[in-house]
């Protein structure tokens, strides 16, 4: 030996634990890597040898024998992932500061646990101190419920756990875990199907797991699953159920950590892809492989949510006996046997809890039952343990029962109760195992950039939302949707159609026609008669159409509103797909739905009823509508006698067709007196329909000018809605716009001053057009990118060319598109901007010289997608 290795015995010793703790870690990463389902030798084996290294640490740094080494937390419970503090407690006999020497050594062995790598948590505390602790945060109290001694003085050790659970209060410590859980899960939007979802803390994570084995073991009754069965709050079989889940979930956050190269429990989109990848998961030809990884998690957090709610509702009803009422039985119901099933404090449980063994299709009976006792508000602790029992039951044969079919048509023409029961058959997983199409999109995820749930979330989300509008007290939200709702009998159809809408997502092929023909399947076999089958048929055949007719299509063209009638038939139908329209949307995103949009959608609606009324579109006699109706309003004004003539005249028929009389009434009091103005002229308003800002433009029309409108909403971080671009005789453009900031508060009245002026500002100005505004993408567009796509088509008329764009929704875009259009000198008669979360679909009808020549078109549509891509 060296005499400068004698010399430091103690950083000799460092350097080896050093090295033992970095090989031994590395090597179980290498075996979790070449191993990536065996997450629990990794868990495992990264707990030993913390212990080992911590030990060997505890006696190099001269620890007092009369001190203690406890882990605590989820490294006390022996499972330790790859990035995870580790948790301990230096438990000493003696306060910090009454005895240097031991406070020295503690320091010293902190930062020898720093040195080597260990990220460690520590707490440094007396008996009295955790005691105290414990009383005051129920984080500590929790985390020394899973104490764990490593070494040192055992007795020591043993004194505090005999100390903590004489002073834990068992009921305290459920309603403090209780109120803890609740504001968690309300942090992550109460549901386990977020599409980040953080696979720790989410609902369905392991922590709902572990706060059942907390409470259980706070309250006496166990420290293992096994132990909850042997007391019977859970059944055997149920216990492999549940160790599957929490595995799979396990894995997944331990190659999180693993892939981040730091603590991540969150499953990101630029994860999942990764994750999906190392755990084996392969694509298939209509689901990514992180789809599958995605549907696998979520399949998992539900079973997790579902013990979490039975076994929890179970250990209350143990820690508060006299709590539980006594049973009353369920007479009076028709169609349901008297006394079959009893009210237990406002919860629904069988009388006989074998009922759903014995007789499988009373597992649907039950949520009948639910949606038609008075007073019941769920179900009680003992009947969501049987239906989860008897889920093997709920095979062919029950599918196929009559009496099975007869109780879901109950549940689905109730008068109420209709959302509760379905979203409760969809927790406890009855709703997919009878149909078994929506059991193949339960936790299936939309990667269309726009729906923010999962196919079925997204599909009892439209349920609610159809079945809002046949409730007064949610009248005001959609007055026209709750009054066309008030006259549609029977509302179930439209609940059916809601339900199948978009059941076949995920197979490949168009959904609408494959739900189509579920739907007529289930229709057959329910025995739904043939009017009811059409037209819920027809719904979900058709239910994209309305929204795409209505935000892509040019509404003013009398032939696009009859091809639209024909399509719908008749008024049932069409009061039917409107009400459908509305609810999807709404229930894509709440970033999706706007007022803009549903202004479109009544706007398609009136005009397709008056043509299915007999109404021939006549555009002469439309014209004098409006304009007898917008003199009406200026007539509130009081407009000198025809002040609107010299406007009016030059405007043709498309600018009144195109326009609300109270659009053509603001248009008109704003330029009457500037016809013959020699300067632009830029007016903004609050917009009548929802948020946003309506702008008007009227100035001598130019090649760039809607490129340079374009340019400057673009570098104000403006989004333009919908543009209506007309030019007059004289010359002039008189264009308007609807926009929105998501940076700015449009409602503030401040800022009309501030457009119309800076706006005249730049439209004053000869310098060239700046480049396009290029804003970061968002991850979700970086992981799951849109396909860009240019068409280019004629009308129906051949007169003018329809313009399709398909895109990334990102700062800049229309601006480059419209400087593409300036370039090729296309004139641009409207722009309909649809945004469908971080995806655009913009349909434009233009017009220009050349554009019928192939190789024009080519290159338009080359240069088009270049701009787009950009």
């Amino acid at each position: 030996m060296t005499a400068s290795a004698a010399s430091h015995p103690a950083e000799v010793a460092l350097s080896d634990i050093r090295l033992s703790w970095k090989q031994g870690r590395a090597a179980l990463l290498d075996h979790f890597g070449q191993h990536p389902q065996q997450v629990t030798p990794l868990l495992h084996g990264l707990t030993r040898l913390a212990d080992q290294t911590l030990q060997t640490l505890w006696t190099t740094s001269g620890m007092p024998p009369d001190a203690a080494l406890i882990a605590v937390g989820g490294y006390g419970r022996g499972e330790l992932f790859p990035f995870s503090d580790i948790d301990l407690l230096l438990l000493l006999e003696q306060t910090q500061g009454s005895n240097a020497a031991i406070d020295a050594a503690a320091s010293g062995f902190i930062t020898a646990c720093w040195d080597i790598g260990l990220e460690i948590g520590p707490s440094v505390r007396t008996i009295e101190a955790c005691i105290d602790e414990a009383d005051k945060d129920i984080t500590v109290q929790t985390a020394l419920l899973e104490s764990r001694f490593l070494c040192g003085n055992r007795a020591l050790a043993d004194s505090l756990n005999r100390a903590f659970f004489a002073h834990l209060d068992a009921r305290a410590f459920f309603q403090a875990k209780m109120r803890e859980q609740q504001q968690r899960h309300l942090k992550f939007e109460d549901t386990p199907y977020a599409l980040e979802p953080n696979c720790k803390e989410s609902p369905g994570g392991l922590r709902d797991l572990q706060v059942v084995l907390w409470v259980a073991q706070a309250s006496g009754l166990a420290r293992s699953w096994k132990e909850l069965a042997a007391h019977g709050i859970i059944h055997v079989n149920t216990v492999r159920q549940i160790q599957r889940n929490e595995t799979v979930i396990k894995r997944i956050r331990a190659h999180l950590h693993v892939l981040a190269g730091r603590r991540e429990d969150r499953l990101v989109f630029d994860q999942q892809s990764a994750v999906a990848k190392v755990l084996g998961f392969a694509p298939t030809p209509t689901k990514r492989a992180g789809e599958r990884l995605m549907q696998r998690y979520y399949w998992a957090a539900k079973a997790v949510e579902q013990i979490n709610q039975i076994v929890l509702l179970d250990i209350e009803g143990r820690l508060w006996p006299q709590s539980v009422a006594m049973a009353q039985a369920i007479v009076g119901l028709k169609g349901v046997q008297d006394g079959r099933y009893v009210l237990r404090d406002g919860m629904i449980e069988p009388a006989d809890l074998q009922l759903f063994e014995q007789e499988p299709w009373t597992l649907l009976e039950i949520f009948a039952v639910f949606q038609r006792a008075p007073g019941a508000r769920g179900l009680s602790p003992a009947a969501l343990r049987a239906i989860y029992l008897a889920r093997h039951r709920m095979d062919s044969a029950f599918r196929h029962d009559p009496r099975s079919r007869e109780q879901f048509v109950r549940i689905l023409q109730a008068p109420q109760g209709i959302v509760h029961a379905l979203r409760l058959m969809n927790r406890t997983s009855v709703l997919g195992r009878y149909l078994w199409a929506f059991r193949r999109i339960v936790g299936q995820m939309q990667h269309d950039l726009f729906h923010v749930y999962t196919v079925d979330q997204h599909i009892l989300m439209v349920v609610r939302n159809v079945r809002r509008f046949f409730m007064p007290e949610h009248a005001h939200e959609y007055p026209l949707c709750s009054e066309l709702a008030a006259h549609f009998d029977p509302p179930w159809v439209l609940i059916l159609a809601a339900l199948f809408h978009d059941i076949a997502k995920g197979r490949g092929g168009d959904h609408s026609e494959l739900g189509a023909v579920e739907t007529r399947k289930f229709c057959k076999a329910h025995g739904i008669s043939a009017e009811h089958t059409e037209l819920a048929v027809f719904l979900v055949r058709e239910h994209l159409q309305m929204s795409r007719v209505a935000q892509k299509e040019d509404l003013s063209d009398p032939e696009v509103i009859a091809a639209f009638a024909r399509r719908v038939g008749d008024e049932r139908h069409l009061v039917a797909l409107y009400l459908l329209t509305v609810a999807d949307i709404r229930g894509t995103s709440p970033k999706v739905w706007n007022a803009w949009k549903g202004k479109l959608l009544e706007n398609l609606y009136r005009a397709t009823l008056r043509a299915l009324g007999g109404q021939t579109p006549q555009p002469e006699a439309e014209l004098q509508l409006r304009q007898r109706e917008a003199q009406r309003i200026l007539n509130l004004y009081a407009l000198p006698q025809g002040a609107q003539k010299p406007l009016w005249d030059t405007l043709d028929m498309g600018y009144f067709l195109r326009n609300d009389p109270q659009d053509i009434a603001w248009h008109t009091r704003k330029l009457y007196a500037r016809v013959a103005s020699q300067s632009p002229v830029i007016s903004a308003r609050l917009a009548p329909e929802g948020e946003g800002l309506e702008v008007l433009v009227y100035a001598p029309d130019q090649p760039d000018l809607f490129a340079r409108i374009c340019g400057y909403f673009d570098h104000q971080n403006f989004n333009i809605l919908d543009a209506k671009i007309h030019t007059a005789n004289n010359g002039w453009a008189l264009d308007s716009f609807v926009v929105v900031s998501p940076h700015t508060k449009v409602h503030d009245r401040a800022m009309t001053g501030v457009i119309e002026t800076s706006l005249l500002a730049e439209l004053g100005s000869a310098a060239p057009l700046p480049p396009p505004h290029h804003g970061r993408l968002s991850r979700r567009v970086r992981n799951f990118p849109v396909s860009p796509r240019v068409g280019l088509r004629p009308d129906e008329r051949g007169q003018r060319w329809i313009l399709n764009v398909t895109a990334h929704d990102r700062a800049g875009l229309l601006f480059g598109i419209a400087q593409v259009l300036a370039k090729h000198h296309i004139d641009l008669q409207l722009a309909k901007i649809t945004t469908l979360g971080e995806r655009v679909e913009d349909t434009f009808l233009v017009s220009g010289p050349g554009l019928g020549d192939a190789r024009i078109q080519n290159t338009l549509e080359n240069e088009l997608l270049q701009a787009i891509m950009d």
